[in-house]
């Protein structure tokens, strides 16, 4: 997801977004220890985003 697209959201819909990219990466770890992930770079994506979205959400916060 663009930085453009998460700075648009409003703080209710980045943690709706931070909730659903949560449970992505619980199902990403479980098929990764069952051998099933077939790609292994999302995980680094996901968590990348994840460090996005708490960013924006910091900066939301000091702003007002």
């Amino acid at each position: 997801m663009k930085v453009k697209e998460l700075k648009e959201m409003t703080v209710e819909e980045l943690n709706t977004q931070l909730e659903d990219i949560s449970k992505e990466q619980f199902n990403l770890k479980l098929q990764q220890v069952s051998g099933q992930l077939e790609n292994p770079a999302r995980i680094k994506g996901l968590r990348r985003t994840v460090a996005r979205i708490k960013t924006i959400q910091n900066q939301k916060k000091v702003e007002g």
